[in-house]
């Protein structure tokens, strides 16, 4: 294989991947990288507040780019979102389920004991992150059947390898993504074609909207403790940033990832590998 021939595994030109959370921190670059790659987006989200703000940092790629207002719980939604879709590009290549998140209602603190977890609150995690992985793969994932091609890039953490203190619901429903990855995988490989692949990455620590509170303290602006042991744990002492996904994100998107499916992959600062001493 030459230069151009290993090039050509990351033109996404001519390919429309469909972005779950695509106006939030992670999927929203996630959805620049790939414009940038050529690729056509769709940003589903249910709150499409941040997508002109998005769109405006595409540039003049912002034409490759729609935003569709998607209940990624609800099936009706995700069915009308995906028809829009369709209509507009004509077809969808791949789909990153980036819909997820924590909440503090579901964390437990000094004032919140583990016993005392609302459940309305674990509901709230377990759905958005389970169900709003299943859910879309089913809406979509039948499309992709349909034409016995495509690929599904699910987003689990690594608190699905390594359960963090404080955020049981969280960290149960990640490892249930990263099951629900490889059955999948299995799944679709055998029933409808060994071209549909589905795999997942597993980021570690990223600053996000639902996680802040648990990092930084919100008057000092400094470093929690929980979020001073987590960088001194990390051997790379830092936190990830957005554009530390792109690398594994675009390799498992792209043809150069034609024999991979299943499995689910660590981008940690080597988190996970350091244990302790």
């Amino acid at each position: 294989m030459n230069l151009a021939e290993l090039t050509r595994l990351y033109d996404f030109t001519g390919r429309t991947v469909v972005i779950t959370g695509g106006t939030g921190i992670l999927g929203g670059e996630i959805a620049l990288a790939l414009v940038n790659c050529g690729a056509r987006v769709a940003l589903m989200d249910l709150n499409l507040q941040p997508a002109q703000a998005l769109l405006q940092r595409m540039g003049d790629r912002a034409q490759q780019a729609t935003a569709v207002e998607t209940n990624v719980l609800d099936v009706a939604s995700l069915r009308q979102a995906t028809e829009a879709t369709l209509k507009k590009f004509g077809k969808i290549d791949c789909l990153v389920n980036a819909a997820g998140g924590n909440k503090p209602q579901a964390t437990t603190s000094p004032d919140l004991s583990f016993f005392d977890l609302p459940i309305d609150a674990l509901r709230w995690v377990f759905d958005l992150n389970i169900l709003g992985t299943m859910l879309p793969c089913q809406v979509i994932g039948k499309v992709m059947a349909e034409k016995e091609n495509g690929t599904i890039l699910n987003i689990s953490s690594m608190n699905a390898f390594r359960p963090l203190t404080r955020i049981p619901a969280y960290s149960a429903a990640k490892a249930g993504v990263s099951n629900f990855t490889q059955w999948l995988a299995v799944h679709m490989a055998q029933r409808y074609s060994p071209q549909i692949r589905v795999n997942a990455i597993a980021p570690g620590f990223f600053v996000t909207v639902q996680n802040r509170f648990l990092l930084y303290d919100e008057q000092t602006r400094e470093l929690t403790p929980r979020g001073q042991s987590i960088i001194s744990h990390t051997p790379m002492a830092r936190f990830g940033e957005p554009e530390d996904l792109f690398g594994a994100v675009l390799w498992l998107l792209s043809p150069a990832s034609a024999f991979v499916t299943g499995v689910i992959v660590p981008i940690d600062g080597g988190f996970s590998a350091y244990s302790g001493v």
